[in-house]
């Protein structure tokens, strides 16, 4: 299993019933370089500097990340049968088939044109609610096979 999340589905009840799960973990204390990049410096491949984080917390901002690539794996392949590329024991989701995208003109070890706040230095492609800025990954997208990014 992932240190930084994974998703799953419960076995077949008696009912015939089944729900799929997220697990996301801390970021921070769990691999932050894998799990909190570009957030955090990288475990291996290219050692850029990294981003500032749009809500001030390298863990909490990691963890969004993995939280919604955990979500559009869930929502696109909730029990292994479901939108996914390659072999079912090795698949590529809609987040993971695009790995280190988060914006235009990203390549190994460099996020992509990110948005930048002005007045933090902080690296964001997704408003929230309240002002807040959020990084979220590029998903696959099934009829052009590209990653689709937010900015």
């Amino acid at each position: 299993m992932s240190r930084c999340g994974s998703h799953g589905a419960s076995p077949r009840s008696r009912a015939g019933g089944r729900f799929a799960y997220i697990w996301v973990g801390n970021s921070a204390t769990q691999c932050p370089g894998q799990c909190a990049w570009p957030f955090h410096q990288p475990l291996y491949g290219p050692q850029t500097p990294p981003l500032v984080a749009p809500n001030g917390d390298v863990g909490v901002d990691g963890t969004v990340i993995n939280l919604a690539s955990m979500l559009a794996g869930a929502a696109t392949n909730p029990f292994g049968d479901g939108f996914f590329q390659g072999p079912r024991e090795a698949a590529l989701e809609a987040a993971t088939a695009c790995p280190g995208v988060y914006a235009t003109g990203a390549y190994p070890g460099y996020a992509g044109d990110l948005l930048t706040d002005p007045a933090t230095g902080a690296s964001y492609n997704a408003h929230g609610f309240h002002g807040r800025k959020f990084l979220v990954p590029a998903l696959l997208d099934p009829s052009t096979s590209t990653c689709s990014t937010l900015v």
